[in-house]
């Protein structure tokens, strides 16, 4: 059997790069990934978040729109989670007061950022962001958070079926396991967007900024 990079050669794989007009959405990076002992712990997310702060210095230094997303439920038994709660109880851990339900620290929304709330994995499943973004001419999503199995997967599906170019930053999201994380990253690469590292993001958002009149 042939390996999937030479299998997909030539079929999937195209690059899409950058457009005009990029956002950068941080996604779920919630003290639940990052808390050693917490039934959400995922070791990659640590990691994930220690290398974000340069890329939200790059966004906010060169005029790019950051939001954050955050998952929170409000009503009794997390009832508004559907049958993704029912799925995954261990999401019950997001509610109001709960400290793991609150942001990590360094990656915190600065004064001025959106931050939408979401009940499922997309960012964009019965949200408002899609609308947001359209509405500031935004052609391109730069993706961080986690999980990337999970959380960054549902959102690099839907913003590109909501017509964006779709960035996965891949030093900047984490998963509890290797194999997931980097299985959905190579179909991500492969059908939805393009994965790249963190210094190729950083290169360019700087290129947005020069290339502004």
């Amino acid at each position: 059997m042939t390996s999937a990079e030479a299998n997909y050669q030539g079929v999937w794989g195209n690059r899409i790069g950058f457009g005009r007009a990029p956002a950068l959405l941080v996604i779920d990076f919630l003290k639940a990934y990052t808390v050693e002992g917490a039934p959400l712990y995922a070791p990659g997310v640590v990691d994930a978040v220690a290398r974000t702060p340069e890329l939200l210095a790059a966004a906010r230094s060169n005029g790019i729109p950051v939001i954050h997303t955050r998952i929170l439920y409000f009503a009794d038994n997390c009832a508004d989670g559907g049958v993704w709660v029912q799925k995954a109880p261990v999401m019950k851990a997001m509610v109001e007061g709960n400290v793991l339900a609150e942001f990590c620290d360094g990656v915190e929304p600065a004064d001025g950022e959106l931050v939408i709330v979401k009940q499922y994995a997309s960012a964009f499943f019965g949200t408002s962001l899609a609308s947001y973004l359209h509405t500031l001419g935004i052609d391109t999503v730069v993706l961080a958070g986690c999980s990337t199995s999970g959380c960054i997967r549902a959102s690099a599906v839907d913003a590109v079926q909501h017509g964006f170019r779709t960035i996965v930053v891949r030093d900047c999201v984490g998963d509890r396991h290797p194999d997931p994380h980097n299985a959905n990253l190579f179909d991500i690469d492969s059908k939805y967007g393009d994965v790249i590292p963190l210094s190729e993001a950083i290169a360019e958002i700087a290129k947005v900024k020069s290339d502004c009149p």
